[in-house]
């Protein structure tokens, strides 16, 4: 490995250990259902939620119920996304005109995304429309992830909790995983990659000749 592999190592390590404690602090606060520095800003949208998906965050469930509900909501979500993925030819935000993917790298894909393996045997641009990337593989991004938390919590709850069978709402854990964590987080770094001119477009593809093809390869 080189200088600069063990160096970015050397960095992770050191950013994770001085994040412990606040953005840890904050998780636990945020799963308890205590005040944060966001809630006024989000609780009346996490209500909304709750209100309107008929979720009662005081019911509380145990560890079968717990799982049965991630492994429902895992399934809705992974056939929602194989459908994007074999219709995105007849859906809007497709200006290349894509066609359907294949059924065994929809399959693949989709199976990847809810597992937040994020395994992609293609190029995205080539091969998936605007929309099957946001609504299909961004939106999975968010709720692979929110799953994983949620169940994480769950676990750490079982070992918290001595005389009680109940491990918390998976419902409410995913919505606060969401809308408090990783949220946020997602908003932050969309705008340090806008501040590095990254570019976001619903326009389709563009051909660019570079400079270096003008001038040729003999030239420098």
């Amino acid at each position: 490995m080189t200088i600069y592999g063990w160096l970015q190592i050397i960095f992770y390590l050191v950013v994770l250990i001085l994040l412990v404690k606040p953005l840890g602090g904050f998780m636990a606060n945020v799963y308890q259902g205590e005040r944060t520095f966001l809630s006024p800003v989000i609780t009346p949208l996490e209500k909304w939620i709750y209100r309107i998906c008929g979720i009662h965050p005081a019911d509380e469930m145990d560890w079968k119920t717990y799982a049965l509900a991630m492994l429902i909501f895992n399934l809705i979500g992974g056939l929602f996304l194989f459908l994007i993925l074999k219709l995105q030819g007849f859906l809007p935000f497709n200006p290349e005109n894509l066609g359907a993917l294949s059924p065994d790298l929809a399959m693949n894909t989709t199976i990847s995304f809810i597992t937040n393996t994020n395994w992609q045997s293609y190029g995205g641009e080539t091969t998936l429309s605007y929309l099957s990337q946001m609504l299909g593989l961004t939106v999975q991004n968010f709720l692979s992830a929110a799953t994983g938390m949620a169940i994480l919590v769950a676990f750490i709850r079982a070992f918290v909790r001595h005389n009680t069978n109940f491990l918390g709402n998976f419902w409410v854990d995913m919505t606060r995983s969401t809308l408090y964590i990783l949220m946020p987080l997602s908003i932050i770094l969309a705008l340090v990659l806008v501040s590095q001119g990254v570019v976001q477009t619903f326009s389709p593809g563009v051909d660019v000749q570079t400079l270096q093809a003008q001038i040729g390869p003999d030239h420098t």
